[in-house]
C-alpha cells in the first residue's frame, strides 16, 4: 500500500523521500518513503509515483539511538579548570550530537564522584537543568534523555540519585565502580607505580593508602548499589550494569534484576550476560580502534561471537555512524548495513522503552537520515526529527 491509498487527517502535508537505499531492520532496499504528521506512512520500493525529495541514490537510515555518552561534560569542561556555562554547554554538544546522525540521545550524567573527579556531584544538577530548560524551549535539535551513571564508591551517590531520578527527561540508569585494580582498571601495580611517580610518596605508603581506598570503598558501595537500584526499580527505568569483567560481576547483575550488561571488559563476561539473556552493550570507538583504549577486549572479537547487541558512543558521538558502516564493510563480522544500523537504531530502542522509533517501518516515527558515502566514510547531508527537518 502506498501513501496514496492511505487516510491521511484532511489538509496533511506529505513529505516524499525518494531515490534512496533504505536502510530496514534486515535488508536494504531501493524506493522511498513518505512522511506525514511527524510520522512514516509508508516505505515502498522502486520508483515513485511523483515528485518529492530526491535522495539521488544515497541512504535513507533511521536517526540513531545513542544510549550512553558523556560527551556532554566535555564541553561543561572543554578545559581542565575551566567550566563553561551547562546552557551553553548543552547546544554545543547538541550540535555535535545531531550532526553525528544521533536523533535520540541519552546523555550520561555521573551521579557522584571518584577519586579522579569529585567535582561531580556540584554539575549533575546544573548539567539536568540545562538541558530540561534547553528542550523545552526548542534549542536542541536531537531530543535529549539522560542516563545516570551512578558511582556505587561514593555514599552521597543514593541522595543524588533520589533527587534527580523523578524528573521525566531522566529515562536510565546504571551502577558503575570506578577503583583501581577492579572492572575496567585491573592492573592494580600500574595504578600504583603511576601514584608514586606522581605523588613522591613511597611504595609501602601507596599500598596502605590504596588498600584503605579499596576497603573504604566497598564498605560504601555494600550499601549504595542495592539502593541505587532499588530507586531504578521503584521508577520502573531500564537499569545497566557497567564494566562488568569478572563472572560474578554478571551473577549479580542478573540476580538484581538488570537485564544489560553495559561494557563488559572480558569476553567471559559478556558469554555468561547472554547465557543469561541479558542484552551486551559494546563500544562504538573500540570498533573503530580496534580495541579497547584501556586494555580490555575488543568489541570485534565480541561480535565475532554474536555476544553484541547495541553500539554506544560512549566518548565519540559519530563513532556510531561510523562504526556501523566499518561493520557493515568487513567481512570478518557477521551481517551487513542492516544488520549493523539496527544495533544503533532499534535495539537500543527497544532496551530504552522507546517503541515509537528506531526503524523506517509504517507507523514510526520519522526520525531520519540522509546520509552520503565518501570513500568509504559515511556523513549527514540531512536530518529530520519527528518529520521535521532539524540538520
Amino acid at each position: 500500500m502506498t501513501f496514496a491509498d492511505k487516510r491521511l487527517p484532511a489538509g496533511s502535508e506529505v513529505m516524499l523521500l525518494k531515490n534512496a537505499r533504505i536502510v530496514l531492520c534486515d535488508e536494504v532496499v531501493s524506493g522511498h518513503v513518505a512522511v506525514a504528521e511527524g510520522r512514516i506512512v509508508s516505505v515502498d520500493t522502486g520508483v515513485a509515483p511523483q515528485a518529492g525529495l530526491d535522495l539521488e541514490g544515497d541512504y535513507l537510515l533511521p536517526g540513531l539511538v545513542d544510549i550512553h555518552t558523556d560527551h556532554f561534560e566535555k564541553h561543561v569542561y572543554p578545559r581542565a579548570h575551566v567550566r563553561w556555562d551547562p546552557l551553553r554547554a548543552a547546544m554545543a554538544h547538541d550540535a555535535q550530537i545531531i550532526g553525528s546522525g544521533v536523533t535520540t540521545v541519552f546523555d550520561s550524567i555521573c551521579v557522584g564522584s571518584t577519586i579522579k573527579n569529585s567535582v561531580r556531584r556540584e554539575i549533575l544538577a546544573p548539567m539536568i537543568d540545562a538541558l530540561e530548560t534547553a528542550q523545552a524551549a526548542g534549542m536542541l535539535r536531537a531530543e535529549h534523555l539522560v542516563h545516570l551513571r551512578c558511582e556505587i564508591t561514593d555514599a552521597e551517590t543514593p541522595q543524588l540519585t533520589e533527587d534527580n531520578i523523578g524528573k521525566d527527561i531522566v529515562r536510565m540508569v546504571s551502577v558503575m565502580e570506578h577503583l583501581p585494580g577492579r572492572r575496567q582498571s585491573r592492573d592494580l601495580e600500574a595504578y600504583i607505580e603511576r601514584r608514586i611517580a606522581d605523588s613522591g610518596l613511597s611504595r609501602p605508603i601507596v599500598e596502605r593508602e590504596t588498600e584503605k581506598l579499596l576497603n573504604l570503598s566497598d564498605e560504601i558501595s555494600l550499601k549504595v548499589r542495592p539502593a541505587v537500584i532499588a530507586l531504578a526499580h521503584a521508577h520502573g527505568l531500564p537499569l545497566l550494569s557497567h564494566d562488568d569483567t569478572e563472572l560474578h560481576h554478571v551473577d549479580e547483575a542478573f540476580a538484581e534484576g538488570i537485564p544489560v550488561s553495559e561494557f563488559p571488559c572480558t569476553v567471559e563476561a559478556a558469554r555468561k550476560a547472554k547465557a543469561y539473556g541479558m542484552h551486551v552493550v559494546g563500544g562504538a570507538p573500540n570498533v573503530l580502534r580496534g580495541g579497547s583504549q584501556s586494555g580490555n577486549v575488543a568489541v570485534s572479537e565480541l561480535m565475532a561471537e554474536d555476544l553484541v547487541d547495541i553500539l554506544a558512543s560512549d566518548y565519540v558521538p559519530r563513532s556510531l555512524l561510523d562504526g556501523a558502516f566499518a561493520i557493515a564493510g568487513n567481512e570478518t563480522l557477521r551481517g551487513g548495513l542492516a544488520e549493523a544500523v539496527r544495533m544503533v537504531s532499534r535495539t537500543p530502542a527497544e532496551v530504552a522503552g522507546l517503541a515509537d522509533r528506531g526503524e523506517i517501518a509504517e507507523g514510526k516515527r520519522a526520525d531520519l537520515l540522509h546520509v552520503g558515502l565518501h570513500n568509504g566514510h559515511p556523513f549527514v547531508k540531512q536530518a529530520w526529527r519527528v518529520g521535521q527537518r532539524v540538520l
